[in-house]
């Protein structure tokens, strides 16, 4: 296999969206890649950024918010791909990431579909990169904290599937819509996303339609990703709330008998009310806690800088970002990039230590002289209370969990590399 589209659904997200096509490109690795992004309407100028910087890239810009699974589907029907990925706008990936795939599914036939170990933009594994099929009794599980505490039981801890060790290849249930490899000739067997799920579980309907045709879905961890995730749509709100569970919902009405429906769906219910309390009362409290503060106000602790892993250029560069640190910031630090032929493991030990000896707790690495692969591993060595931050050289924007900032444009774009025709 050596044919690949990669589709991409973008809401409002262009700088999250220009560094994962930037980390894209690097992973092309001579492959015939063929990459579409769908647009569903957004508001914040995504196409007059995105659209000149890959030339490479065919955009669809829909007028109205299609939602999930209908974006990826109107790509879908025009891909070449001997494989298709169904990628987040919020990820970065390695550079050997679309190579090992891919030939993992040519030594495994068995294989229909691959996702990825995902890495939260702290380094934190990401449970749901393997799950369980939701049902009543593993809703309760879950519910119930069940589930948390017996994060590694192969019943109680069934939806993220915690019995297994999520540093070995494994097949699973359901893989996430974040990053889900599929083969073409599976998707032909099985059609593409459900539409009638809007956002949320059209990944779970997709997976449960392949295992039912006879192919096994693959939990791979060996090139991770990271996945900031979250940039289109809050999780902790009612709404998220609403929204995920209404889709377990429509999935048990669809998939399961009637008893075992109305179980969840009485499952479902709960869970709305219960979290749709507990976010009642966090507003409350934010709301008190705001108040207070306004009749107490209390000095702030002297803000920490920002330390830039980068070379002289870029580190100037980062230098003309729009507001990056909050007012009496100390100036931001450049820590130098390791020599060619370094240690990595040596070097990264030495960051650790002066980002603790500085009390620094906000990183950014420029993707240059340090290749995604190595920032990915990077991520899940510094420790948790460290922000990090992502800039590809050649871009124009930062990203981190929870926040892009712009940079001002770059006056030469030697870094970028030629630009291929777009696909018809």
């Amino acid at each position: 296999m050596t044919s690949l589209s990669v589709i991409i659904v973008n809401y409002n997200v262009k700088y999250f969206l220009e560094q994962c096509l930037w980390s894209v490109r690097r992973a092309e690795k001579g492959l015939d890649l063929d990459i579409r992004v769908v647009d569903n309407a957004s508001t914040d100028g995504s196409r007059a950024y995105l659209a000149p910087r890959f030339p490479e890239v065919v955009f669809y810009w829909s007028d109205t918010n299609l939602g999930f699974s209908k974006a990826n589907n109107r790509a879908l029907k025009d891909c070449r791909g001997d494989a298709i990925l169904f990628l987040n706008p919020d990820t970065i990936l390695p550079e050997d990431c679309f190579l090992k795939c891919l030939q993992y599914l040519d030594m495994h036939p068995e294989a229909g579909a691959l996702g990825m170990r995902m890495l939260d933009g702290s380094g934190k594994f990401l449970r749901e990169s393997k799950r369980g099929f939701p049902g009543p009794v593993t809703a309760l599980y879950k519910l119930t904290g069940l589930a948390t505490l017996f994060p590694r039981s192969p019943v109680f801890a069934r939806y993220h599937m915690g019995h297994l060790d999520p540093a070995q290849v494994h097949e699973t249930d359901v893989l996430a819509g974040a990053f889900m490899m599929v083969r073409r000739k599976v998707l032909d067997q099985t059609g593409g996303f459900d539409e009638d799920y809007f956002m949320y579980g059209e990944d779970i309907d997709l997976s449960y339609r392949i295992r039912r045709a006879g192919w096994k879905n693959i939990y791979f961890p060996l090139c991770p990703i990271l996945h900031f995730k979250g940039e289109s749509t809050r999780k902790g709100s009612l709404n998220y709330v609403r929204m995920f569970y209404g889709a377990m919902a429509v999935f048990a009405r669809k998939h399961y008998g009637d008893w075992r429906a109305n179980a969840f769906t009485f499952s479902i219910q709960l869970a709305i009310l219960v979290r749709g309390g507990l976010s009642a009362l966090g507003n409350l409290l934010g709301k008190a806690s705001t108040y207070l503060r306004s009749l107490y106000p209390v000095n702030d602790l002297p803000r920490k800088s920002m330390v830039v892993v980068a070379g002289p250029s870029e580190f100037d560069r980062i230098g003309n970002l729009e507001n990056p640190l909050p007012a009496g910031a100390r100036p931001m630090v450049r820590y130098p990039l390791p020599d060619p032929g370094a240690d990595l493991d040596t070097w990264t030990d030495h960051l650790i230590q002066f980002l603790a000896e500085g009390g620094y707790h906000d990183v950014a690495f420029c993707v240059n002289g340090l290749s995604f692969r190595q920032v990915i591993a990077l991520s899940g060595k510094l420790p948790k209370d460290i922000r990090l931050r992502i800039h590809a050289i050649g871009s124009d924007s930062l990203v981190s969990a929870g926040q892009s900032i712009p940079l001002a444009p770059s006056s030469g774009q030697a870094a970028m590399p030629e630009p291929r025709r777009s696909p018809s």
